[in-house]
C-alpha cells in the first residue's frame, strides 16, 4: 500500500513539472484559436491575394533559464508530405517579448517553403480549410544554426532545446 502511495506522489510530482511551462503564453491583437485569418496574413501569389504581412505575436511568462526564443509559423494541411513553413525564426534574444504586425525579426530568419525569407502568409488550395499554427518556444540555448539550414533541422533543433511552447492555431479557406 506504500509503494502505491509513493509511486503516485512520485508520478504526480513528475506531472507537476510541465505545469510550470502552462504560464508560457502566446496572445496576439491580429489572430485567435480556431479563427480565420484576415486577408492581411493571406499570401500574395500563387494564386491569393494579400497583404502577406505576420501578424502581431505577444508572449509571456517564459520559463526561467530562457536564453532565446524562435516563432514558427507551419500548416501541417499542406498536400506536400511534410507540411508547409511559413515562417521560421530563431535566436530571438531572450528580452524580446512582442512582435509588431509586420515587423523584422531581431534573430535569425530561414527561408520559407515560399522560397523567400521571412513570412510568407496563408495560401491553402480553393476550397481547403488549412491549420496555421503559430508557435513560439522559449529556448534554453541559443542555437549554433545559421540561416543556411533547413526548416527541419532547425526544428529539429528548436524541439530539443524548448524549455515551453505556446500554440494559436488559426485557420483560412479560399
Amino acid at each position: 500500500m506504500k509503494r502505491s502511495a509513493i509511486f503516485v506522489a512520485a508520478l504526480a510530482s513528475t506531472l507537476a513539472v510541465p505545469a510550470l511551462a502552462d504560464g508560457f503564453i502566446l496572445t496576439s491583437p491580429d489572430i485567435a484559436e480556431g479563427q480565420q485569418l484576415s486577408n492581411d496574413s493571406v499570401f500574395q501569389g500563387f494564386g491569393c491575394e494579400g497583404g502577406n504581412v505576420a501578424p502581431a505575436l505577444e508572449w509571456s511568462g517564459a520559463p526561467e533559464g530562457t536564453e532565446s526564443f524562435a516563432v514558427t509559423v507551419y500548416d501541417p494541411d499542406a498536400p506536400t508530405g511534410s507540411g508547409w513553413w511559413h515562417w521560421f525564426a530563431f535566436n530571438i534574444p531572450a528580452d524580446v517579448t512582442s512582435m509588431p504586425a509586420g515587423s523584422v525579426v531581431s534573430g535569425v530568419q530561414l527561408t520559407n517553403d515560399y522560397g523567400a525569407t521571412g513570412f510568407g502568409g496563408a495560401c491553402p488550395p480553393p476550397g481547403e480549410v488549412h491549420r496555421y499554427q503559430f508557435t513560439v518556444h522559449a529556448l534554453g540555448t541559443t542555437l549554433e544554426i545559421d540561416n543556411s539550414v533547413s526548416n527541419a533541422l532547425a526544428g529539429f533543433m528548436v524541439n530539443a532545446n524548448s524549455l515551453a511552447s505556446a500554440t494559436i492555431t488559426a485557420v483560412y479557406n479560399r
